[in-house]
This record gives structure tokens, sequence and C-alpha cells, in this order.
């Protein structure tokens, strides 16, 4: 009997392990095989799940940002299935494959008759649309914007304009460093009436969430510098 690819999210940041889906304490101790983020980061993750777990008897694949450059690797690591082992795509926040790496190896699964089985964890995309108070039936991901400061102009431009039109919602993300100045770009690009929401540290003790038009927004003294944030705007 063949493997399967276990799709494992992580904790959003450093919150309890009460969040976590019990399945996932399960299935860990079962795993050998790990594609990851970073490998750091994995073996941290699994010894708070689990301090039993010989993190040295495990094989780790690091994807890197050009994993399309590396297929022939990922599928002889993705061979061991069908002698029956098992395979762990582990995130390092939130769920594999969405806004991080992974969907190339969930492909190649598919394309190897691998069975992938997605386990339920938090996303915070998802969270933050749950929260703004905006259009959770229409709306539209889109990573993260340009970094080049008449580009992420552009950008703003264009999907507040896609939002009016549609009356939905459109979701990005920034790291963390550049919070400050995404939001500094957004008081100055958008409509005065264009509500804005600021979802950050999403399932931690330190979690706020704001929705504001731009104007009340311009009014308001915030600081979302190196926190984890995700942005909900429509017009």
């Amino acid at each position: 009997m063949n493997g399967k690819l276990y799709l494992i999210p992580s904790l959003l940041g450093d919150t309890d392990l009460a969040q976590l889906n019990p399945a996932i304490a399960h299935i860990l101790p079962q795993l050998t095989y790990f594609f990851v983020e970073n490998i750091k980061s994995a073996r941290r993750f699994l010894k708070k799940v689990d301090r039993t777990i010989n993190i040295d008897a495990l094989q780790f694949y690091e994807l890197s940002k050009k994993v399309e450059d590396n297929i022939n690797e990922q599928l002889e690591f993705l061979s061991v299935a069908n002698k029956g082992e098992n395979i762990a795509l582990l995130s390092d926040a939130g769920l594999p494959a969405i806004a991080d790496p992974g969907e190339q190896v969930v492909l190649l699964a598919h394309q190897m008759n691998i069975r992938v089985v997605p386990l339920v964890g938090a996303s915070s995309i998802i969270l933050a649309l749950m929260a703004s108070g905006l259009n959770g039936e229409q709306f539209t991901f889109h990573g993260y914007l340009p970094i080049p400061k008449k580009e992420r102009q552009q950008a703003i431009k264009r999907i507040e304009l896609q939002s009016l039109q549609n009356q939905a919602a459109q979701i990005f993300m920034e790291t963390p460093y550049r919070n400050q100045q995404i939001m500094e770009a957004l008081l100055k690009t958008c409509k005065a009436s264009t509500f804005l929401c600021v979802a950050c540290n999403l399932t931690t003790e330190a979690e706020r969430i704001q929705t504001k038009t731009i104007e009340h927004w311009q009014k308001t003294t915030y600081n979302f510098h190196k926190q984890p944030a995700v942005f909900v705007l429509q017009g």
C-alpha cells in the first residue's frame, strides 16, 4: 500500500498547543519524512508538539523559494511513498501551500498517485477575513504587494478599483518589518471611504483586529511594526 502526503498546519504564533488540531499530535510521531520551509523551525515545532520524537531519526527536505528548480529532488523524496512511507508537508505558520511553499510538492504527489491528506488548521488569511466585517462571499487574495514605492502604489490603486467594481474584499500580507510602510502607502493612496482591516498577531494573546475607513485610520495612532499582520481592503 502506498504512503500518503499529509499537509500539516502549524501554529500562527507563540500560542498554546491547545489550538492545534489533536490529529496532528497523533500523526506526527508516525512520520519520518518531512518537506519543510525551514528545518530549524520545523525541528522546534516538532519538539514542542511531542518531546519524545527522535529528531535525529527524521529526514527533512527544505523547500527553496525556487522550488521549480528542484523537481527531480522532490520526486525522489516523494518516491518513498511507493514503499509505504507516509510523508508530511509542514508549514512554518498556518496552512501548507497557502501563501507558503509547497503547492508544487502537492501537485507532484497527485501526479504520482499519492493520496493527499489535508489536516485542519488555522489560516491567518481566513481568520482576518472572518473578523473584518467585509465581504466573505467574494474576495481575492493577492499575497505580497510589490516593494518598490511606485509599483506598490499602482498595485494598491488596482486592487481598490477591483474592490469598488466587484464589492469584493481584497486580502494581502506584508513582511512584518514593512508594515508601517504599507500602512503609509494605503493611507496616502486609497479613498477616504475605503474600509481597511488590519489583523495582527492572530490567535495569540497580543491579537488585535481593527476595521476602519481610511479617513478614520488617518486620524488613528497605530504601530504594527514587526507584528505579523494580514490586511483586508474593501471600497
